[in-house]
């Protein structure tokens, strides 16, 4: 019965997020004037957001939506960094998701390992 229950509010949890999602997306596009960034740190949010509400709701949090959210908090810092400062040279966004994403491959392979 317990995991009927979890099943169902994790079912609503990502509807809800998916439902933010679409609005914040809907925002971004209608407001053009919001800084580069702000799109991704808003998706970043939301997936987090989500995996927050699982985690204190007794549902198990979903690895790739944290993954996923961190890199888009990663991007839309760098996004908004680099439309803020304007630094005289090109910030290398894609490179630094792939070492973010890297990293935290091994680091969760080091945990996994450590606790075994």
């Amino acid at each position: 019965m317990e995991k009927i229950k979890s099943s169902k509010l994790n079912e609503t949890l990502e509807a809800v997020a998916w439902g933010v999602l679409l609005v914040w997306w809907g925002i971004t596009e209608l407001f053009s004037f919001l800084p580069n960034g702000t799109g991704a740190i808003g998706v970043g949010l939301i997936l987090l957001g989500l995996n927050v509400m699982r985690s204190l709701n007794g549902v198990p949090i979903r690895v790739w939506s944290t993954v996923l959210g961190i890199l888009a908090l990663v991007w839309g810092g760098l996004d908004l960094a680099g439309s803020l400062l304007r630094p005289s040279f090109e910030m290398p966004t894609f490179a630094i998701l792939l070492v973010v994403l890297g990293v935290m491959l091994v680091g969760r392979e080091l945990i996994r390992n450590r606790m075994e």
